[in-house]
């Protein structure tokens, strides 16, 4: 038996499987501890990958970006093109910035460290982070080449031999409006990215390990076959679906053509809408990351990710398409279109997986603000908010949810001490969820006023204002998305002036409902309204449901 087909008890392989997404787990914490803005501390946008010496990822960290983490492999690959094995030498860290490279927007910064161990490469370790700024107009959709959304980085040393390249900060600080925390960010991952690499090290002297290719292979076999036993579950055959997006001038229309064929499937994107000169393209490699992620979620949820789940899938989209867009089209806000994959592909494998499947969702909503504080300090940031989760056959859809990606909120108290802009309110929206037998979650309200006394400029990336989170299996729709400042409904993926004393408030979107409404039990019906999830009002139309609160009663009408 070679080295590589060597095998492990069940229980040894769990405990080595474990302790590579405990050293991920770590590297997570340090770059959490060590960031220096709120986009990482508090919304952990991030992820941490640890990958073999040939490249294949073994483990994450738990809290971990989808897109991030598939993106990971292929990142890899473009950097050792650039620097290949045999030039890397202790003490470098490689990074990049670049769209086609890296997750599909300047915006990410991933950064590499090769792992050495008696003189050579054992492993790699990636740590990939949204910046708060990299120049240009800012985070947002409203740019109309590549060019416009800031500095790009090829794939750079950024630490040679553990010497810190000047020139590559001073560059970074000349073209950022907030360098502190932008080069804060960066040299967060780079202590990450030390810290994970010992820790690995450690892993590897404690187990008597000299080469981790036998338990990556090991590990990865063990994903591959879980998520080949779930497609294998599914019913073979053929599967379409197609919807219509927020375009510019006129909607954008995603497709698929979905193959399933025993244990695999093929996912053929033909038929989408050709790219778009706004910031709404999604690369390929963000593309390709979320088409996984869903048929993972479908197949196999429970499997830790590693690069064996993506094994039996395959993607496909045509060049020059907005799933699949050519340079220099402009990628900022790549997710108002690459998240829609996900939807796109549980709903043309509802009836093939219809235990799994989820009701479109109403998804991860974001703006960026650039401006000054009350106390004249610059600021670059952004701003979560979620809408409702997707109902699904057994489960009511979770109010305000991260989904497709797994962004956590910021608090009130640290959004409004880090801006200076005051969250007037925030509450969940009654009714915003789809009816079903199984309700979609609520999306929620948010109203905030500048009160920095200097103007604000706001970039805004909504999408669901014109469509929304469809229902499976005769479940109902969603509520839409919108923005207003000042009361007046705004162009949802504008870039706009938030002048002192502005108010700017959102309502998210709420997600689809599962199942015939009518089929939702009174006595559930009468739960939503009293926890406020269904009005009483709601209950009626929605539901058909008659509830009296005097009472605590409902009957179907």
């Amino acid at each position: 038996m070679s080295q590589k087909e060597q095998s492990f008890d069940a229980v040894s392989l769990r405990v080595m499987w474990a302790r590579l997404i405990s050293i991920t787990d770590e590297g997570v914490s340090a770059l959490v501890r060590t960031s220096f803005s709120p986009i990482v501390s508090e919304s952990f946008d991030l992820s941490v990958i640890v990958l073999d010496a040939e490249g294949h990822s073994m483990a994450q960290g738990t809290q971990s970006i989808p897109s991030f983490t598939g993106c990971a492999p292929a990142t890899l690959q473009h950097m050792l093109e650039r620097f290949p094995p045999e030039t890397l030498r202790p003490g470098d860290v490689v990074a990049t910035n670049d769209p086609w490279m890296g997750t599909g927007h300047i915006f990410d910064i991933n950064v590499m460290r090769p792992v050495f161990r008696q003189g050579r490469i054992v492993a790699y370790v990636i740590s990939v982070t949204h910046l708060p700024d990299i120049g240009g107009t800012g985070y947002g959709a409203s740019s109309t080449t590549q060019f416009e959304e800031g500095l790009l980085i090829p794939a750079t040393k950024i630490v040679e031999g553990g010497t810190v390249n000047r020139f590559i900060v001073e560059l970074i600080e000349a073209n950022t409006r907030v360098p502190d925390q932008v080069l804060g960010d960066i040299m967060a991952n780079v202590t990450c990215t030390e810290l994970s690499a010992r820790q690995l090290l450690e892993f590897m002297d404690e187990y008597g390990i000299d080469d981790l290719a036998p338990l990556s292979a090991a590990i990865r076999t063990q994903s591959e076959q879980a998520v080949r036993q779930g497609i294998s579950r599914m019913r073979d055959g053929r599967y379409t679906n197609e919807f219509p997006i927020e375009g510019v001038d006129e909607p954008a229309k995603l497709a698929c053509q979905i193959d399933v064929r025993g244990d695999s499937i093929h996912v053929d994107l033909a038929g989408t809408s050709p790219a778009v000169r706004r910031g709404m393209n999604s690369p390929l490699c963000f593309t390709n990351a979320y088409a996984n992620f869903a048929i993972k979620c479908l197949a196999a949820p429970q499997v830790p990710n590693n690069e064996g789940s993506t094994q039996p899938v395959t993607v496909m989209a045509p060049a020059g398409c907005i799933l699949n867009p050519d340079r220099p089209f402009p990628t900022g806000a790549k997710h108002t279109s690459g998240y829609f994959v996900m939807p796109l592909i549980f709903g043309a494998l509802a009836d093939a997986s219809p235990e799994t499947a989820q009701a479109d969702s109403g998804m991860i909503n974001v703006f960026n603000c650039q401006g000054v504080h009350r106390d004249g300090m610059p600021i670059s940031t952004m701003y979560f908010a979620s809408g409702g989760f997707g109902a699904m056959s057994r489960h009511d859809g979770l109010p305000t949810m991260s989904h497709p990606a797994n962004n956590t909120g910021v608090s009130v108290e640290m959004w409004e001490r880090m801006t200076s802009l005051a969250l007037e309110k925030k509450e969940l929206v009654p009714d915003s969820g789809g009816p079903g037998a199984s309700r979609g979650g609520l999306g929620q309200a948010t109203v905030m006023k500048n009160e920095s006394g200097n103007p604000f400029t706001v970039h805004l990336m909504g999408f669901r204002t014109e469509f929304a989170a469809q229902g499976l299996h005769g479940g109902g729709a969603g509520h839409l998305r919108e923005a207003r400042i000042n009361g007046e409904l705004v162009d949802p993926k504008a870039r706009l002036k938030l002048m002192p004393g502005d108010v700017m408030s959102r309502i998210e979107a709420g997600g689809g409902g599962y199942g015939e409404p009518f089929k939702r039990p009174p006595e559930q019906v009468l739960a939503d309204v009293v926890n406020g999830y269904v009005s009483v009002e709601g209950a009626l139309w929605s539901y058909g449901v008659d509830v009296d609160l005097e009472q605590m009663t409902a009957r179907r009408r």
